[in-house]
């Protein structure tokens, strides 16, 4: 199914098919041998029936609901998770496990000790099977899994719906006091510095051409298009919109399909298909999408505060992009400071 899923074409901005190449089936092979990006409600059923009920010191499968709302919602994460959740799951609250950052800016990546520290209170080991999920389907969950994949924790996965598809597909809900994981041992890893951008390697970035350096990195912005193009404000006070130079627009929905409970009114969000992301990002990126694909051009996704960001890190780690990094910033400290140049033309 992967290999014929891989083997399709790929369709560029004026509607011409690219070949995928046998680098990028390689790849996305050798990931599908690996932990899979991305689990579905059953799967992870199945890896919980599969845990050793023998050693109840090893957590083989540790869940974290590592939802999170926008500064401007009524909704409580953590509120949320108290009332119900996964079974077993415990509660990340990803503005907690979090560096300090001078313009005091929320869920920036943490520290290597302060990671370990989470780790070890969440009763993980370098080998449990991380699951990471959220209550609006797919949204602040990637972000989670970034950060886990960065500290090289490779045994991490996302639950592509979250909690409303695991409730939809008839699976067990709990509502009990959540129970305190018994503490573990992990070794401080190694922060992979490559997965992460700075400001002063975005604004270097931004005064490059596209057209004439293929080390140039292709920046994508995971907000709205008005956001992006300046004509809707943002969501955080006195903050201006509009965009980093020669940044593209591809919101994070992009990425998604929405779905419906049936019987009710209740919506979440699921990764599209692999041969509808290859397309969805040929046609905002246009011509850009093959040698990003390809691994001939690195990219780069910002979005407001760094969350939704990681829903475009994952789809192009999804279509076997190996060179994608992270603006940890993104818009909030790029348009916070004065020196920087915002456009609000499209590219």
């Amino acid at each position: 199914m992967l290999l014929a899923l891989l083997t399709r074409n790929g369709v560029n901005a004026a509607g011409k098919r690219f070949p995928i190449t046998s680098l990028t089936v390689k790849r996305a092979l050798s990931r599908s041998m690996s932990t899979p990006l991305l689990l579905s409600p059953s799967q992870l059923q199945q890896l919980l029936l599969s845990e050793s009920p023998t050693d109840s010191a090893t957590k083989q499968v540790s869940i974290l609901d590592s939802s999170w709302f926008m500064p401007n919602s009524p909704r409580k994460a953590n509120e949320e998770f108290q009332e119900k959740r996964i079974p077993g799951a415990q509660f990340l609250d990803l503005d907690e496990v979090s560096s300090p950052h001078e313009l005091g800016l929320k869920h920036m990546i943490p520290s290597e000790r302060h990671f370990t520290d989470a780790c070890e209170e969440f009763g993980i080991d370098p080998t449990s099977h991380v699951i990471l999920y959220d209550t609006h389907g797919v949204f602040s969950s990637p972000r989670a899994l970034f950060m886990f994949r960065a500290f090289g924790h490779e045994k991490s996965s996302v639950l592509d719906g979250g909690l409303p598809r695991w409730e939809a597909e008839g699976f067990p809900i709990e509502a009990k006091p959540p129970v305190r994981a018994r503490k573990s041992v992990y070794p401080t890893p190694v922060f992979d510095k490559g997965m992460i951008r700075s400001y002063d390697q975005m604004v270097s970035n931004s005064f490059t051409d596209l057209h004439s350096d293929s080390a140039v990195e292709l920046v994508v912005d995971a907000r709205s298009r008005g956001r992006f193009l300046g004509t809707e404000s943002e969501p955080r006070a006195g903050l201006s919109s509009g965009h980093i130079p020669h940044s593209f627009s591809l919101p994070f929905t992009a990425f998604l399909q929405t779905r419906t409970i049936p019987n009710s009114s209740v919506q979440y969000s699921t990764f599209l298909s692999l041969p509808e992301l290859r397309n969805a990002l040929v046609s905002h990126v246009g011509d850009h999408a093959e040698a990003v694909i390809q691994g001939k051009r690195p990219i780069t996704t910002s979005c407001g505060s760094g969350m939704t960001a990681g829903v475009l890190w994952l789809g192009l780690k999804l279509l076997g992009v190996q060179n994608v990094a992270l603006y940890d910033e993104s818009w909030t400290g790029y348009a916070s400071r004065a020196s920087s140049k915002i456009e609000k033309a499209a590219n």
